[in-house]
């Protein structure tokens, strides 16, 4: 298994809770598909470089991760439908 990293902006105007369900939906993706989540950095509330869907500011948060690549294609489409999520990117961590 390789490791990634997903990088993903939520809507700042979220609450907490609703953060916190959306950080653990996308951990059980991973888990659920056979990988494992090695660590979530929550950075908070940061001032986006750009407005995405006239917001100015994201809540973002690193995920770090070991998994095949199917896991990271299922990854990347559940985020995608997500429509709480204003950005992603997922990476290879070599």
């Amino acid at each position: 298994m390789k490791t990634y990293e997903m990088l993903y902006v939520l809507d700042a105007g979220l609450t907490d809770e609703a953060n916190e369900a959306l950080v653990k939906k996308f951990e059980d993706v991973v888990a659920s598909s056979g990988g494992k989540v090695v660590s979530t950095d929550k950075w908070g509330v940061k001032k986006l470089a750009y407005s995405i869907n006239y917001k100015n500011d994201g809540f973002y948060v690193l995920m770090t991760f070991e998994a095949e690549g199917s896991v990271v294609k299922e990854l990347d489409r559940v985020a995608g439908l997500t429509s709480e999520v204003l950005r992603r990117v997922i990476t290879a961590k070599d």
